[in-house]
């Protein structure tokens, strides 16, 4: 199930790494205060799932979503958990059926012309494309963009609040999705309020 429509206002996607639980409402309401009223959750953590079921809850107005799935199980997990979105680096039939099965709207990942093809005949016009930069960054894109004109990419991997604006720029970019927004060094002092200036100067490379 494409993630385009509900994503659809988004710019730019917060993609944060939370390690403490306590620090999932903060972090999510300061960045919706900021004007992103998006998040990827990834699960790389053992707080993540209970880190989505928080904001999911106590932050009605984000749409908050769980990054990094890498098999089936994730997507029920993910779900049960609170979240709307599910992202992957990149993809597989499981993985896929899964989501199918579940109604998870989803963001594949891809990084070549072939993956994105497989996913676009699966109903996929909006994916991630990982690692960003690594992969061939804004000139890649381009140069997919004639030949795949239908569709639409996430960025992400490697992106910096300078880059953003360069990506945001390319007609085949939807949004970009960046960990800038959120420094571990922050996130580990519980420094919102920069997070916050942050993710409001992030908010403005959408506008």
């Amino acid at each position: 199930m494409d993630a385009t429509s509900l994503l659809a206002g988004a710019r730019v996607i917060p993609v944060v790494v939370i390690d403490d639980a306590e620090q999932a409402v903060p972090l999510a309401k300061s960045l919706a205060d900021a004007g992103l009223e998006s998040i990827e959750v990834t699960l790389r953590t053992a707080a993540a799932l209970e880190a989505i079921t928080r904001i999911a809850a106590e932050v009605p107005h984000m749409v908050v979503g769980a990054g990094s799935l890498r098999k089936a199980e994730h997507v029920v997990e993910v779900q049960k958990a609170g979240a709307q979105f599910a992202v992957a680096p990149g993809a597989t039939d499981q993985l896929l059926d899964a989501a199918d099965a579940a109604g998870m709207p989803m963001v594949p990942g891809a990084a070549t012309a072939s993956e994105m093809m497989r996913l676009f005949e699966r109903g996929y016009v909006l994916q991630k494309f990982f690692p960003a930069e690594l992969a061939g960054g804004i000139p890649y894109l381009e140069a997919v963009g004639a030949p795949l004109p239908e569709l639409r990419f996430v960025p992400t991997g490697g992106i910096s609040a300078e880059l953003a604006k360069d990506y945001l720029a390319l007609a085949n970019v939807a949004a970009v999705g960046g960990s800038w927004i959120t420094p571990v060094r922050l996130l580990e002092t519980g420094d919102f309020d920069g997070i916050a200036r942050i993710a409001a100067a992030a908010a403005r490379l959408g506008m």
